[in-house]
């Protein structure tokens, strides 16, 4: 079945081989829009994440805005994976604007140099790019496909990279480092085991420590590699070296993920909204269907259940926490976000943030509302203590 889904996408996006890159831009952007209806899942999940990036200081209206644009820009990418499959100068669509930061550390130290990249634009291109003028590895982790796997691969190691996958990671990087070799590492994703968190875009967000480790333990230079897409073309720019010398590996991973964070900043539309960036918990822990980071309970006006609410924070220790509550009943201080109101009607807040409701109330017409926004589970419980009750 593998095979024949391969053979599928080979000959259902042969066509786009043949399509100039600004035509793939346009045709793209529609195909945006589509999924962006069609698929209720990646849109909430956008929409969520856009809203609990606080840094950005959203609108409602822009946080709808940026997750069409985000998208559009996602859709781009994968359209061009075909293309770029046969592409033999890829300058003709990429130029990175300052590539000698890096070329002459690797010349002057004969060590390696370590890349950051983040799921911007059409991140294929950075690794793609900088391996038509340097040595360079990268991580990659492999898809379920083994087909399909082996297609990315080829069109990753086209100009000469290597893609080593993560179970060799440390030991595969660490040898690519001892020589003038670059170490390309995609760190933007939500990583719960990884031990580390630190702030990211106004939230606690885990992220592997690796290029700090790496950095840390070889003396090596990390540069943060971002890259822009305008007018049918893509512009990559280097920062310039993140040094290790008197630093942690915590401080240094916050000084790259900082910059990073600005580069996101600049071009939100670009970035992979679609992915759980704010995760807090593994698999294992609670079921599927309540594991979610962001999470709003709506109470009915009872004291004796809103008493019970600081127990949800056992659930929940560190993701986004919020309940509506009748206003005369509001607690004065709660770890908890308190989101009062007066009315039924009052409950109807545009608060695309929460992925999960937890509704005590009898109202259910509330329900649409929420899932009309980003809730991907709307639950009914009757009291916390038959929610814990169910855990147990």
């Amino acid at each position: 079945m593998h095979f024949i889904n391969y053979l599928l996408f080979r000959l259902f996006t042969l066509p786009l081989c043949f399509l100039p890159y600004k035509a793939i831009h346009a045709l793209g952007k529609p195909l945006g829009l589509l999924v962006y209806y069609l698929y209720p899942k990646y849109r909430k999940r956008a929409l969520s994440n856009l809203a609990l990036a606080t840094s950005l200081h959203l609108s409602p209206d822009e946080i709808v805005r940026l997750a069409k644009a985000s998208l559009m820009s996602l859709l781009i990418t994968a359209m061009e994976y075909p293309k770029l499959y046969f592409e033999k100068n890829i300058h003709r669509i990429a130029t990175c604007k300052n590539p000698e930061v890096a070329e002459e550390i690797l010349k002057k130290t004969g060590k390696g140099v370590i890349f950051f990249v983040g799921h911007q634009a059409n991140w294929e291109l950075l690794f793609l790019e900088g391996t038509t003028r340097m040595k360079g590895v990268a991580i990659g982790r492999p898809i379920k496909n083994p087909w399909l796997y082996r297609f990315v691969t080829r069109l990753r190691e086209k100009f000469g990279g290597k893609i080593i996958p993560p179970q060799n990671a440390l030991k595969e990087c660490l040898r690519a480092l001892r020589s003038d070799t670059f170490v390309g590492i995609v760190g933007d994703q939500g990583m719960p085991n990884s031990g580390f968190s630190c702030p990211f875009l106004g939230r606690m967000a885990w992220t592997s420590p690796l290029p700090a480790l790496l950095s840390a333990r070889t003396g090596c230079p990390i540069f943060v590699a971002t890259i822009h897409r305008t007018k049918g073309s893509y512009i990559i720019l280097y920062s310039d070296p993140i040094l290790p010398e008197d630093k942690t590996p915590e401080n240094l991973m916050r000084e790259v993920l900082h910059l990073f964070e600005k580069s996101v900043e600049k071009h939100p539309e670009e970035w992979l909204w679609v992915h759980n960036r704010f995760k807090q918990q593994l698999p294992g822990r609670i079921p599927k269907k309540l594991r979610h980071d962001a999470v709003l309970c709506i109470l009915p006006p009872y004291p004796g259940l809103i008493e019970q609410l600081p127990r949800l924070r056992e659930l929940y220790p560190s993701e986004c926490l919020a309940a509506l509550c009748p206003r005369e009943l509001c607690p004065p201080s709660f770890d908890i976000e308190i989101i009062p109101y007066s009315t039924p009607q009052e409950m109807y807040i545009r608060d695309y943030r929460f992925k999960l409701v937890l509704n005590f109330t009898e109202n259910r017409n509330i329900d649409k509302h929420f899932k009309r926004l980003s809730a991907l589970e709307v639950l009914h419980y009757q009291s916390i203590d038959e929610l814990l009750n169910y855990l147990k």
